[in-house]
């Protein structure tokens, strides 16, 4: 079963689970003419929307790539994931009003044998659901079924905390409701935010595990010929689909034949070990005892010795004598200018015959 078919059969599990959580308490309620579990109820039907938006979401989110979204509509998923997050976000501030209003006004509350029966069964529900839901989410990388599955066990928390408060009161007679709800709430705000955060950073571009990058790079470097891997950049477009780009750096000896061939074979490599669409781009390393090479070492070397330099590539001299090379600073460079010109004076000092050309990368996946 393919990974969009998972997510909708566990949203509708989601569906059925509320739905029967739904019928058991309105039956209850009725039969124990209890408004507050009627209404209880409807809360439950409620719930089914985050399970209803992960599904209508998932739909569009493989719809194929058109003429105004040529790399497809898998960022749907991130903007559902905002959708039940907010959901969670608003259950918690709601939540949290409840109970300062509990605190300041405090009602002392009533509970039968049937409210605690149903406070029970919500409880052991909503943990399995929660559970499972979000155990999906994680196995098929879906914020959107983390968030469902987290807004079922924070419905879970809250049952719970309604029953620990109903034991205390029945034994000695002490309401601690609005304190432990304003608690809850607060927790749930917080979780709220943090589910947030990640599919919104997805939307902004956020950096790629620093695992991938390191196996992409000892991947690329076991393939003949390849003397270094440079400037990786990674944008998602959704879980199913990743552009990017690369340089590599290879002998100047090779043949436009040779390095069709191997920036292919990378490309294919990329495709089908990690589902990535890669453009590879080629740095030519100037190799032997050729004045070039000589060259390559100084300004490399030089270079190198700057400090808070992390990389330097992409070296080329042109026929007229120009150099340009390619240096990588590290994250303490906040002003890019400042630095070249210090860069561009030590550099003029070790190959002063040769006008200059430094440009500065960013490490934007590593």
């Amino acid at each position: 079963m393919n990974r969009t078919k998972q997510i909708i059969r566990t949203s509708v599990v989601g569906i059925i689970a509320n739905v029967f959580l739904a019928g058991f308490k309105a039956l209850v309620g009725l039969l124990a003419h209890s408004v507050a579990i009627v209404l209880d109820a409807v809360n439950n039907l409620s719930d089914a929307l985050s399970s209803v938006i992960t599904i209508i979401g998932t739909k569009l989110s493989v719809r194929p790539a058109d003429h105004k979204h040529p790399f497809g509509h898998g960022r749907v998923e991130y903007l559902t994931a905002i959708i039940i997050a907010a959901i969670v976000l608003t259950t918690g501030i709601t939540s949290l009003i409840e109970s300062v209003k509990k605190i300041i006004n405090p009602v002392e509350p009533e509970y039968t044998t049937v409210t605690l029966i149903v406070i029970i069964v919500a409880i052991v529900a909503k943990l399995l659901l929660g559970w499972y839901v979000r155990r999906q989410g994680k196995k098929l990388d879906s914020d959107a079924l983390v968030a469902s599955g987290s807004d079922a066990l924070f419905d879970a928390v809250i049952t719970l905390a309604t029953l620990v408060s109903a034991g205390i009161m029945l034994i000695w007679n002490v309401s601690i409701d609005g304190y432990l709800g304003a608690v809850i709430s607060v927790v749930i705000i917080k979780a709220g935010v943090e589910m947030l955060s990640s599919p919104i950073n997805q939307l902004l571009g956020a950096r790629v595990s620093a695992e991938l990058v390191s196996k992409i790079k000892s991947e690329i470097m076991a393939q003949e010929g390849v003397q270094g891997v440079y400037d990786i950049i990674l944008n998602g477009y959704g879980p199913n689909l990743t552009i990017g780009s690369l340089h590599i750096a290879v002998p100047d000896t090779m043949t436009a034949h040779q390095i069709h061939g191997l920036t292919r074979q990378i490309a294919e490599m990329m495709y089908d070990n990690h589902g990535i669409v890669m453009t590879v781009g080629v740095y030519a390393n100037a190799s032997g005892n050729s004045a070039n090479a000589e060259l390559q070492r100084i300004v490399v070397e030089t270079l190198s010795r700057e400090e808070h330099i992390l990389e330097v590539h992409g070296f080329y001299c042109y026929e007229d004598g120009r150099i340009s090379v390619d240096v990588v600073p590290d994250y303490s460079i906040t002003d890019d200018r400042t630095y070249l010109q210090h860069l561009y004076e030590q550099l003029s000092v070790a190959v002063p015959d040769h006008p200059l050309s430094i440009v500065i990368d960013h490490l934007y996946s590593e």
